[in-house]
């Protein structure tokens, strides 16, 4: 297996205010622990910076623009989009660096040049909807991504999996009435942002399977085999993109689910397995949630190393 790591200084200057949990920290938490020799054969490259008209592939222009305007323009200064999401001098650009990164990680899956890759950004992108940001997400990354893949590529079908802690309302929002796109996603319910109920099943290609607060591995597991991976199987991707949150992990602030570094490793595989038997090994794995410095640290390095070894 050869696996790409995109990553990039900007994500570190996507500012929000003291205390809020989408720190740059977090990616000085993975930075460290990619420093292990486990990570030596790691390609390690710098994403590139998507132009703005990348963000139409899943977002109509008013949003694209209401972004735009919302951003402050003096250094230091700090503006609100919404409730809990917070714009720097420096966050358009970070976000536009993690749509290019995602783009890049497609190109390079279906090129052929990698089997898999992984973009280390901030900030996240489930949780914004086709015309909202929200969640501490400005551009869904993963949705973009999905997109590219089908409109320059010429993909057919794209499984996103996604399992953060939050469901990714966005991406639902954004695929619920495409039979295209698979999205699977196992989070925590009840759990910000409310959404992600069995019965949210789009025009059948919306699996969702909700796990209750306090529960760990053994339930996690289960949803994964029972449901997630069989859809997966029935619609027989071209490529799987996963929105790879860490939050379900036990250590985390923000949620009650129980995981460990071995469960997001193991999930790892299955995913490795599904694209092997159907996508020709193409996976991108893209970085979403995971506020406790150790447990992000902890199992987003399990996750790529899992990714390089196959």
């Amino acid at each position: 297996m050869t696996t790409r790591l995109y990553e990039h200084s900007i994500f570190l200057e996507h500012e929000v205010p003291e205390g809020h949990p989408e720190r740059p920290d977090r990616l000085r938490a993975l930075n460290e622990a990619l420093s292990h020799p486990n990570f030596a054969t790691l390609d390690r490259k710098e994403a590139p910076q998507a132009n703005e008209d990348a963000v139409l592939l899943a977002h109509p222009e008013e949003h694209l623009f209401a972004v735009m305007r919302a951003m402050p323009e003096d250094e230091g200064e700090i503006n609100q989009l919404e409730s809990d999401t917070y714009a720097g001098v420096k966050s358009l650009q970070a976000a536009l660096t993690g749509v290019g990164g995602a783009m890049a990680a497609v190109d390079d899956v279906i090129s052929g040049a990698h089997d898999n890759a992984f973009v280390a950004s901030r900030p996240p992108g489930h949780h914004a909807e086709r015309m909202r940001a929200m969640g501490f997400c400005f551009f869904n990354n993963a949705a973009i991504a999905a997109r590219h893949a089908q409109q320059k590529h010429g993909l057919e079908r794209i499984a996103i999996i996604d399992w953060d802690v939050h469901h990714g309302n966005g991406t639902q929002d954004i695929f619920e009435a495409d039979r295209s796109v698979l999205y699977c996603s196992t989070h925590q319910m009840p759990l910000y942002p409310g959404t992600g109920r069995k019965d949210e099943t789009g025009v059948g290609n919306i699996v969702n399977a909700p796990l209750s607060p306090n529960t760990g591995s053994d339930d996690f597991r289960e949803a994964f085999k029972d449901r997630v991976l069989p859809a997966i199987r029935n619609f027989s991707p071209d490529l799987i993109i996963i929105s790879a949150g860490f939050d379900a992990h036990h250590r985390d602030p923000l949620a009650q689910i129980n995981l460990v570094a071995d469960d997001f490793d193991w999930a790892t595989g299955k995913l490795m397995d599904m694209a092997g038997d159907f996508a020709s090994n193409r996976l991108v794995s893209i970085l979403e949630g995971g506020y406790d410095l150790q447990g992000l640290a902890e199992s987003a390095g399990a996750h790529i190393y899992r990714l390089m070894k196959g």
